[in-house]
């Protein structure tokens, strides 16, 4: 139960804001990719080919929900000139940013990322390491691997975070009521807000929430933090 947590102070809420604040003015940068967000953009280096697929499946949803991008836009609250970029492959969203696109079209981000399939019954799928979709916030240098072998299987998927040091995703979207979420913190010290309280897990600590609220997730140490999450929606 989330009574159980305690209230949010105004230092978390602080740190989450001006961490998204960051992203929004490209003062981070990531290990592998430099780009991004709303008027703040640099172009893809070399070897990043995500964001052409992740661009390539966000109009192919759009066009499928017979939506123009001006319609998207205004769903989804992303400029109309960065989700023109971002659907050619020319940019590659932040984590804010592409969950407020999957939303908006009714998609996880995984749907938009791309990957394996769901497995038909009696059948092994098998998902190597280097295999794994990683998107990579290009501002802020979160990572998202993609670890189902086949997600969507069941309803669920599940995937592994990076954040870097003193790093947070700033508050992302609420997902579809019957969105549940678990996780559990593999290395480091994560804190989680969700609708408005906040709770700091260390190493080896899990924690279950109703995932149909404004959270975030953010690391206010000095060292990395790794966490396994499992996404589950009920139908």
């Amino acid at each position: 139960m989330l009574g159980a947590y305690r209230v949010s102070s105004i230092e978390d809420y602080i740190f989450f804001r001006r961490n998204l604040d960051c992203g929004q003015q490209g003062t981070h940068r990531s290990r592998s990719m430099v780009v991004e967000q709303d008027g703040n953009a640099a172009e893809p280096q070399r070897g990043d080919d995500l964001a052409g697929a992740f661009g390539a499946n966000v109009r192919r949803r759009r066009e499928e929900a017979g939506l123009t991008l001006e319609q998207l836009s205004i769903q989804s609250s992303v400029s109309r000139a960065m989700l023109s970029k971002v659907e050619r492959g020319e940019k590659s969203p932040t984590i804010g940013v592409a969950s407020r696109i999957a939303h908006a079209l009714d998609a996880s981000l995984s749907d938009l990322i791309g990957g394996a399939t769901a497995a038909a019954s009696g059948v092994a799928v098998v998902l190597r390491k280097n295999d794994r979709p990683v998107f990579r916030d290009p501002e802020t240098g979160f990572e998202r691997h993609m670890v189902s072998a086949a997600p969507g299987a069941g309803g669920a998927e599940m995937v592994a975070h990076y954040l870097p040091a003193q790093v947070s995703t700033g508050l992302l979207p609420a997902y579809p009521p019957g969105t549940e979420k678990q996780l559990v913190v593999l290395e480091g010290t994560l804190t989680v807000a969700i609708g408005g309280i906040s709770e700091t897990l260390n190493t080896g600590d899990s924690l279950f929430f109703q995932a149909d609220a404004d959270h975030g997730f953010a690391n206010r140490t000095n060292a990395p933090c790794e966490y396994i999450m499992f996404i589950s929606r009920r139908t």
